[in-house]
């Protein structure tokens, strides 16, 4: 090792090792790992540390472990919390590996893929009604901080082990340990830890961890559909913190900034991560990330390019939080692939149509409501007002993630009982109703009933 500058190291080297390969020293008969990221000549490579730096010094010998940086996979992964490299943070045992799998894995080959088309059902009224998520798909929760992206999430998690009985994967990128420590216990309070695996990336720690933990995490979601054959969810919360690192490293290797500010390798970074989520013939992974928008900016070139790979967008909107609209999803600006007549159905699709339009003219009014008041309303426009209002608080659902704090037990609605309460609110069966009677609800059946 001839120079140290913070995480980045430059190593002299016999032989000069290929990129992305894993390079280890020990100190205090602790084992230091870096990881070659750049080729400054034949003897020098520049690497980044995925520990700590204190100890490092010039002189120190650095040895090729003589492959890519690599997990500890088996069967008893599940109900695991992991780091970068497998390692527990649970305080449990470490895993007994039946293998070890490389993080840099190539995606499955094309002829073993095999498409997406099917709703998943996440028993939450406003993303199965507007914006359903593909099976074996994408899906990105837009927002800025504090709308309720890491809910949603935890959400989408009990949804998977409830409903599916498949298992989620949960990469944490950047994460604060406060964040961590919660999550882990909820889950394990939820009943659904068991079925779900862990892998923390902490913002206090190297960007080189954070850069390269969510490809961990994927790699046990491979091991899982692969192997084990599971329906598998992988869930990333934050992927914004992985271009964040990704930033960091491109500065820390002396590349020039791209546009904003973001490192030029961006769009082939985030396209290297998204392409390896995809189902085979095994199994499939559907993935929910959750994607912080700086400064509510939905054109930024971070959010632009993770965009791109996503068959459902989910957009969390604080003013929709503002007005105590929970989830917080932003119905005319979410969208899915799969809203389409043939895909979904004439009875989906006209009712999802239906709502929209009703949401979409209650928006044109809410100016001229606000400055002459409802009254001066034509009769029809009062009726689809009153209407749009009930079904914007009945799109509102209380979740089980969030029942320890607000004393509400959360509640999972079918697709089926979705579309029949729509169809009920745009025939006008609720036009009698109090607004208030629709908010934080399951069905409307049960409403109604008691």
């Amino acid at each position: 090792m001839v120079e140290v500058h913070g995480p980045v190291v430059v190593i002299r080297c016999t032989r000069l090792p290929p990129l992305r390969r894993a390079l280890s020293a020990s100190i205090d008969s602790d084992t230091y790992l870096f990881e070659v990221h750049q080729h400054l000549d034949r003897q020098h490579v520049r690497a980044i540390t995925l520990h700590r730096t204190a100890g490092l010094r010039r002189g120190m010998p650095v040895f090729d472990t003589g492959a890519p940086l690599h997990v500890p996979v088996a069967p008893e992964c599940l109900g695991r919390m992991l780091n970068i490299f497998g390692a527990p943070l649970d305080g449990e045992p470490p895993l007994r590996a039946a293998e070890y799998r490389n993080i840099h894995t190539p995606p499955a080959a094309l002829a073993d893929t095999v498409g997406t088309g099917d709703i998943l059902q996440t028993g939450i009224k406003v993303i199965d009604l507007l914006c359903p998520f593909v099976k074996g798909g994408k899906t990105g929760l837009f927002g800025g901080a504090g709308v309720g992206k890491t809910v949603l999430v935890m959400e989408f998690m009990h949804a998977m082990a409830a409903l599916h009985r498949g298992v989620s994967v949960f990469a944490g990128v950047g994460e604060r340990i406060r964040e961590g420590h919660e999550l882990w216990h909820e889950m394990r309070e939820a009943g659904v830890m068991e079925q779900t695996l862990m892998a923390f990336g902490q913002m206090d720690e190297s960007p080189g961890v954070r850069f390269r933990v969510g490809l961990s995490a994927l790699t046990y979601a491979e091991y899982l559909r692969d192997t084990l054959h599971r329906e598998v969810l992988f869930v990333m919360d934050n992927i914004f913190r992985f271009v964040q690192a990704g930033s960091e490293i491109s500065s820390l290797l002396g590349r020039m900034p791209a546009t904003v500010g973001y490192q030029p390798t961006l769009i082939s970074e985030v396209a290297e991560m998204q392409e390896r989520i995809l189902s085979t013939r095994a199994g499939a992974i559907t993935s929910v990330q959750a994607v912080y928008v700086p400064a509510d900016d939905m054109t930024d070139p971070a959010v632009d390019a993770i965009l791109s790979h996503l068959d459902s967008s989910v957009v969390l909107s604080r003013a929709q939080a503002g007005k105590g609209i929970y989830p917080a999803v932003e119905p005319l600006q979410s969208s899915s692939r799969l809203m389409d007549r043939h895909t979904l159905g004439d009875r989906h699709y006209d009712v999802a149509e239906g709502v929209r339009e009703h949401l979409a003219r209650y928006r044109e009014l809410e100016d001229i409501i606000a400055m002459l008041g409802i009254e001066e309303l034509s009769a029809e426009d009062r009726r689809i007002v009153m209407r749009a209002r009930k079904l914007q608080r009945y799109l509102t659902q209380p979740f089980t993630a969030t029942a320890s704090h607000t004393g509400i037990a959360g509640v999972s609605v079918p697709l089926a009982q979705t579309l029949a309460d729509c169809e009920a609110f745009l025939r006008g069966d609720y036009d009698e109703l109090a607004e208030e009677a629709c908010y934080m609800r399951g069905s409307m059946q049960e409403e109604t009933a008691s």
